[in-house]
Order: C-alpha cells, then sequence, then structure tokens
C-alpha cells in the first residue's frame, strides 16, 4: 500500500530468498522506475514487489502469481491488481491476504466488482523468518528504520481506506501487526498515543547504539548525534 512498505519488505525478501531475483518499484522512484520495469520484464523468473504504480496500463508477459498482501483502497484497482496476470488467454492466479475481521471485504468486492472469490487454506509448516528478520534490523540500522517507517505508512494507509466500515482502524491489531513487521520497539505515532501493548515485547537493547553498515550514513549520524549532545 506504501513506498516505504515496498522499501521494507524488498530488503527483507532479497535476504530471505536466495537465488531469485528480486526487484523494487514504486511511485517515488521516478528516474529508476522505467529502467527496473524493463530490467525486470526481461528476467525468466523473479519477484517485483510494488505499490499501485504497477495496477494498470503495463504489461509483463508470464506473470503466474499476483500477491495483493494489502488490500488495495479502491475496489476498482482490485481488479487492475489482478489483471496483471492470466494475461491474453494465458492463466494464472490472484491472491489477496485478508484477516478474519476483513472477510466482508469477499462480499464487497463480489458485489461491486462482480469479482468472485474462493477461499485458499492457510498453508501449513510455513517457515518463522521473523527471528532472522529482527537480526538484520539489530545489525544494520537501514533495515531497523526501514521497519519502523513501513510500519508508520501502513498504519496511516489502513486509516485511509476507501472501505472504512470493513477496514476499521480502531478494530487493528496493532502488537500483532508490530511483530509482523518484525520491530524491535513500537513508533511514537499519533495512532498508538495512550495505547499499552502488553502482548508486544521490545528488545532490551537500546536502538540509538544499532548503527548503520553503510560507514558513510554511520559517520554523519554519529555526528548529529554528537551535535545533539
Amino acid at each position: 500500500s506504501t513506498c516505504a512498505c515496498v522499501e521494507y519488505y524488498g530488503k527483507a525478501l532479497e535476504s530471505l530468498i536466495k537465488q531469485v531475483k528480486i526487484m523494487s518499484i514504486h511511485g517515488k522512484m521516478k528516474h529508476k522506475r522505467n529502467k527496473i520495469f524493463t530490467e525486470f520484464r526481461k528476467l525468466p523468473g523473479g519477484i517485483l514487489v510494488c505499490t499501485d504504480v504497477m495496477a494498470r496500463g503495463i504489461d509483463i508477459p508470464e506473470v503466474h502469481w499476483v500477491l495483493q498482501y494489502d488490500p488495495p483502497s479502491s475496489a476498482s484497482a482490485f481488479v487492475h491488481r489482478c489483471g496483471r496476470t492470466a494475461r491474453i488467454g494465458n492463466v494464472g492466479s490472484a491472491l489477496v491476504f485478508l484477516l478474519p475481521m476483513e472477510e466482508s471485504y469477499v462480499n464487497f468486492l463480489s458485489i461491486n466488482q462482480k469479482c468472485p472469490m474462493q477461499e485458499m487454506k492457510p498453508q501449513t509448516n510455513v517457515l518463522d523468518l521473523l527471528p532472522k528478520l529482527k537480526s538484520m534490523a539489530l545489525a544494520d540500522r537501514a533495515v531497523f528504520e526501514k521497519g519502523m517507517k513501513a510500519f508508520v505508512s501502513y498504519v496511516q494507509a489502513y486509516a485511509k481506506h476507501e472501505c472504512n466500515l470493513i477496514f476499521r482502524i480502531k478494530d487493528l491489531d496493532f502488537a500483532s501487526l508490530a511483530r509482523g513487521f518484525a520491530l524491535l520497539k513500537m513508533p511514537k505515532m499519533p495512532e498508538l498515543r495512550g495505547k499499552c501493548f502488553s502482548d508486544f515485547t521490545p528488545v532490551t537493547v537500546n536502538t540509538d547504539s544499532i548503527s548503520f553498515k553503510d560507514k558513510n550514513r554511520e559517520k554523519q549520524r554519529q555526528k548529529k548525534l554528537e551535535e545533539q549532545r
């Protein structure tokens, strides 16, 4: 749903999935977008992590799966997203992830877009990759900051969802969401003010001590910290 989520999950997938080309694209990559799109079209296989900038008006041959991590704000965008697969007589699949409290979205789409859907049973024997993502955040401030920004942007996008009778920010389980983003601590943001998260355990490490792997970025950070002191 957001550029920050694309940045974070693109980085995560690069580390978690080996021997598969992972590329990321979103609206803020103005000059790089065409280059990334052209490169991806030429690949024999790969994963493109993207925002709705790729939802319509583009053609990539032989897309087998469209995975919608966030249900789109606009119902018409859902159909456009699905339309990136099964092009010109080919077969393809589209999957959207919904929380139990969001399941009435299925009926909404069938009425609003005449789009029938089937439930896909949850996969068994799923690997728990969150400890690895946490380790990545502890080892590199860039990953830690990307995760925090992604979480904040996700919550803000959720609050603005077109179907706010189905996607209600007040019903969102922030602690579970933070665990899903492999956060080391809860960020400070208006939506979380005054709330207690007893089922979220922050790391005992002082996150200010996490440094950037990029030496130049770390040098600049240390300089700013010194000025603040």
